[in-house]
């Protein structure tokens, strides 16, 4: 029992401040925040979500002003966020702080309401140097009238909220704690004596669980570390197995942040914790919750207030781990099976039909077909151009991913079915192919369950697709053998000229010459009896590359200026793109300038609109005009470039597609072994993808190669590329 003071002797000065905890960890720069504030400012707030710990650096950051304000260290907690009692009012708040500063009572207003109190405070603090903390405010109005005034004392305040109606205070906004000073944390707070045999060592992988099942919350791993402190027996494991047993003391401190909400706005928030995927738009969750844009927009504004709503980037929200947790459970708990079913079908409705409007916004054959798929949201994103559709597409995938996947868990199978053939622009530009083809063969499987001829149809045609851009040309033909009877019993003629224009390719790529012509032929034609010109011009497009491959320079560079004379708002579209192409190459010979010109902007078409395929493909083609032109070096720069896109996708069997041509510009440049590794190399590929033309001209081209080098083996070669191309010739 320390002695008392003297009669008469003044009292030491009042230090209400919680102990400053001996662990504190990181929070460097937002501590020297918080000092160097106090310095210019002398009030500021701390905001942050529960267990961010607000409480920990306002505490900390006291003692440490302790010895400059030493006539008082004032703590008040506010209670705005406790369980079972009201937020303080601030008349018992006033009356408390004046208490602690020893005023006497006569000096203390008792009538007149909360101004002559807080006149009195602010008129005892004015001659004071005094530091306060005010704790777990509610609100701008509950503290308020608690701020210092005129004189040296400083007030520091911690909310979950964002005191916004405090103009004049400067905000620090605390985040959870990086990785590092987590398990900085979890070691210090839980005696942890550090070494290779100590219990956090000795299970790495479960101590990095704990760190994710507290969500680098500060106050999460205290009270974890505390378990493993007092519980010496305990191995980091059995922790993580009691922490991932259900409900935590987490719960109760965010009901607590939802209870300030009002009902609508709970709800929100609760349907929210359904949201498949990681970050969101305002779009999205306006579709979740059935409400307008602008209402959504209000709503996520009020909890990232809050701080039950994180923003990490201009227009995207989130909610942290523990907080997303908590709204599933309190969705599953409060909202009817029915409503939470119907919300998560609202969620898949939007993505399908934004999905759609982007793929729409990206494709070379809009208008898109119409989306079958639920009910169209009242807002959908806007997208101005194809570049929006594709940051919009980039942004969103890994959710769409995830709603894909809720889709399968909840039978939506239209869902299924129509997801992915929405994302295939956006695929070609950016996933490469491995991907697409699992989407659809799960899309099959849907299709299947639904029995629809024409969800089965192009779910076969989407299929074979995917399987022939992966070079996996058997099971292609099989989807598309499948697709075909489908197709003619639904009588649609875009659908049947789609699966003709994808046979046709599939047809060319295997070595059939005078086949392929004739589905792109048709391929026009029933794009013309759909009303869709646009197809029509993929067709002719087409058609011409094909005439020059076989060597038809002059009827390949007619067709390719027909298709550049049909009129289109985006000079990238395919179409452009291969007729600007075939026709470079075509009049290499005649007219080089001209030539160039198409090539180098089909290049630069292709790289603005962000496509790696094509742009390879314009690289390639590029080469193979340039070395026409006699320009060797250059020629070869542009095929290194081509096939080093490749190497950057991981799409190998596309090299089938450019080894021959490289292999030639090899040849003619001096660099007899170098082409004849790449004619090899495309002779050892092409059987495996069944591309019987490009085999037969890998045996031509090493056949020439070694004409001029005198090695043996050159007749074999030739006789072995006529002979292929004499199995291909019709009729054979």
């Amino acid at each position: 029992q320390p002695p008392s003071p003297p009669a008469g002797a003044p009292r030491p000065p009042r230090n209400d401040l919680p102990r400053d905890v001996p662990d504190f960890t990181g929070r460097e720069a937002q501590l020297a925040a918080v000092l160097s504030a106090v310095d210019s400012s002398r009030v500021l707030a701390i905001d942050g979500m529960a267990g961010v710990g607000k409480t920990c650096l306002a505490v900390h950051a006291a003692h440490q002003l302790a010895a400059d304000y030493p006539d008082a260290q004032l703590y008040l907690d506010l209670h705005g966020f406790t369980e079972g009692r009201e937020p303080l009012g601030p008349d018992p708040a006033l009356r408390a702080l004046l208490a602690a500063l020893d005023v006497p009572s006569e000096k203390i207003p008792q009538e007149g309401g909360i101004e002559p109190l807080a006149a009195c405070w602010r008129s005892e603090l004015a001659h004071r140097r005094a530091v306060v903390v005010l704790d777990n405010a509610a609100d701008a109005d509950q503290v308020r009238p608690l701020l210092p005034g005129a004189g040296p004392s400083v007030a520091l305040i911690t909310s979950r909220n964002r005191l916004l109606g405090l103009d004049e205070v400067p905000p620090v906004s605390l985040d959870v704690l990086t990785p590092q000073e987590s398990a900085e944390l979890l070691a210090r707070a839980s005696g942890d004596p550090g070494g290779p045999d100590s219990r956090l060592a000795r299970d790495p992988e479960s101590a990095a669980e704990v760190l994710r099942l507290c969500g680098h919350l500060p106050l999460a791993l205290r009270l974890a570390a505390a378990r493993l402190r007092h519980r010496p027996g305990w191995t980091v494991g059995i922790l993580v197995e009691r922490m991932a047993e259900g409900a935590t003391e987490f719960d109760t401190a965010f009901a607590m942040s939802v209870r300030q909400l009002d009902r609508a706005q709970r709800r929100f928030f609760r349907l929210l914790g359904l949201l498949p995927g990681s970050t969101f738009d305002e779009h999205v969750a306006a579709a979740l919750a059935d409400i307008p844009l602008r209402s959504a927009r209000a709503m996520l504004e009020d909890l990232l207030d809050a701080h039950l709503v994180q923003q990490p980037a201009a227009g995207r929200y989130g909610l942290h781990d523990l907080v997303h947790q908590h709204a599933r459970r309190a969705a599953t708990e409060q909202d009817s099976p029915a409503e939470l079913e119907q919300a998560l079908g609202r969620v898949l409705d939007y993505y399908v039909h934004a999905a759609a409007a982007g793929d729409a916004a990206m494709s070379s054959l809009s208008p898109s077909r119409a989306v079958s798929a639920g009910r169209p949201p009242a807002e959908l994103p806007q997208f101005t151009d194809k570049r929006a559709a594709l940051f919009w597409f980039v942004t969103e995938y890994t959710n769409l991913m995830a709603v894909f996947e809720a889709a399968v868990a909840a039978g939506a199978d239209v869902h299924v079915c129509e997801l992915p053939r929405f994302m295939r622009a956006f695929f070609a530009r950016r996933c490469g192919t491995t991907h697409l083809n699992v989407l659809f063969e799960r899309s099959l499987v849907a299709a299947q369950r639904l029995g629809d001829p024409l969800q089965l149809a192009e779910a076969h045609s989407d299929l074979g697709f995917a399987r022939y851009n992966a070079g996996r040309m058997a099971e292609a033909g099989a989807a598309y053998e499948a697709a075909a009877p489908l197709v003619s019993q639904i009588g649609d003629a875009r659908s049947e000229a789609e699966l003709t224009m994808r046979r046709g390719y599939l047809k060319w790529d295997e070595g059939n010459v005078e086949e392929p012509l004739e589905l792109f032929r048709l391929a026009g034609k029933l794009y013309a009896d759909a009303g869709c010109p646009m197809g029509t011009a993929h067709a002719t497009a087409y058609e011409a590359w094909a005439m020059l491959q076989l060597g038809h320079r002059e009827e390949a560079a007619r067709l390719a200026r027909e298709a550049l004379d049909i009129p289109h708002t985006d000079p990238a579209w395919p179409p452009t793109l291969t007729a600007r192409i075939t026709l470079g190459v075509a009049i290499a010979h005649e007219e080089p300038d001209e030539a160039a010109e198409h090539l180098e902007q089909a290049l630069a078409l292709a790289r603005e609109d962000g496509h790696k395929h094509n742009e390879a493909w314009c690289l390639n083609c590029l080469g193979v005009a340039l070395r026409q032109m006699g320009r060797y070096e250059e020629a070869l720069a542009s095929h290194r470039q081509a096939f080093a896109l490749l190497d950057e996708l991981f799409e190998e069997h596309w090299k089938i597609h450019f080894l021959n041509g490289y292999a030639e510009t090899c040849r003619l440049a001096g660099l007899p072994e170098e082409a004849l590794r790449l004619h090899r190399q495309a002779l050892e590929l092409a059987p495996k993808l069944g591309y019987r033309y490009a085999e037969a001209l890998a045996h031509e081209g090493i056949a020439a190669v070694l004409d001029e080098t005198d090695p043996p083996g050159a007749a074999e070669h030739r006789a072995a590329g006529q002979a292929i191309l004499q199995e291909l010739k019709p009729g054979a």
